[in-house]
């Protein structure tokens, strides 16, 4: 059976690419907050590469829905 590789630390590559794409179509991180119905300072501590906060895959989804970007451009590097 062949090993399977994993990514060391999905969530910062999660993390950069919502601010990637979030920056890419003029949106603030409290514009984001908005339409996902979450707080700007908690969208901001997911798009922080100091803070080790994880996120539900719900609000991954909603994110992706409100950057109109499929769940799997997000995780890629």
């Amino acid at each position: 059976m062949n090993e399977i590789e994993f990514k060391t630390n999905i969530y910062d590559i999660i993390r950069r690419n919502i601010k990637k794409y979030r920056k890419e179509r003029g949106m603030t991180s409290a514009q984001l907050a908005e339409l996902v119905d979450l707080s700007h300072d908690f969208i901001r501590q997911i798009e922080s590469e100091k803070t080790a906060y994880n996120f539900s895959v719900d609000t991954f989804y909603k994110i992706s829905v409100a950057l109109n970007v499929k769940l799997d451009d997000l995780i890629q590097e």
